[in-house]
């Protein structure tokens, strides 16, 4: 849980790096939290048509700036520009490569964005 409020606590930064674990706990919490949302919706009846209802509506909409903030600095830590994260736009390989991106492990030592999380005392949260 003090994975996902990391991220949240770093609601609009794009600058430094983020730990393969810090990205995919985040996404764990989101999943977690569209689901039990997309219930609370279909019971009370709040769904959209054919979409999202309106607690997923706006949930999504809460955590749109921190998505993008954790996925650029996984980007960067893996010595990649954040502008990256646009290929998911590009239909059907896009995602894919996203997602290898994402996959990979840390850029070893310190790079452009800054020092290896994993190395330093104040990105090794256990």
């Amino acid at each position: 849980m003090n994975w996902y409020l990391d991220v949240l606590k770093q609601y609009a930064v794009f600058t430094g790096r983020a730990r393969r674990k810090e990205y995919w706990m985040f996404f764990l919490f989101n999943l977690i939290a569209a689901v039990v949302l997309g219930i609370i919706d279909g019971v009370l009846g709040l769904s959209l048509s054919q979409g999202m209802g309106l607690l997923g509506s706006l949930y999504a909409l809460a955590v749109l700036l921190p998505s993008i903030g954790v996925t650029i600095r996984r980007l960067h830590d893996t010595n990649r520009s954040g502008w990256w994260c646009l290929i998911a736009f590009v239909p059907l390989i896009g995602g894919i490569v996203l997602l290898v991106f994402m996959l990979l492990d840390s850029t070893p030592g310190d790079n452009q964005y800054g020092p290896n999380p994993k190395e330093s005392p104040l990105g090794a949260i256990a």
